[in-house]
């Protein structure tokens, strides 16, 4: 897998579970399908992360979205 495809990808899932997590909160239940995918968006950073020579600096992360976008969708 392309490491910027998975920095995008992981950046993505794991802002989606962040709402999840809260309405769990709010709703005193255990967020329990919200962790499971804060550890699949973690472990596709980490998988870009170590992937990618040198790694992302936080600069290159707008670029690194604008690129993914512009490759895979229409």
């Amino acid at each position: 897998m392309d490491p910027d495809l998975a920095l995008t990808l992981g950046i993505v899932i794991a802002a989606f579970s962040v709402p999840s997590i809260l309405s769990a909160l709010s709703d005193k239940r255990a967020p329990r399908a919200s962790a499971v995918t804060i550890l699949i968006g973690g472990g596709l950073i980490l998988l870009a992360m170590q992937s990618k020579p040198g790694g992302y600096a936080l600069s290159q992360v707008p670029d690194v979205f604008v690129s993914v976008a512009a490759r895979y969708l229409p």
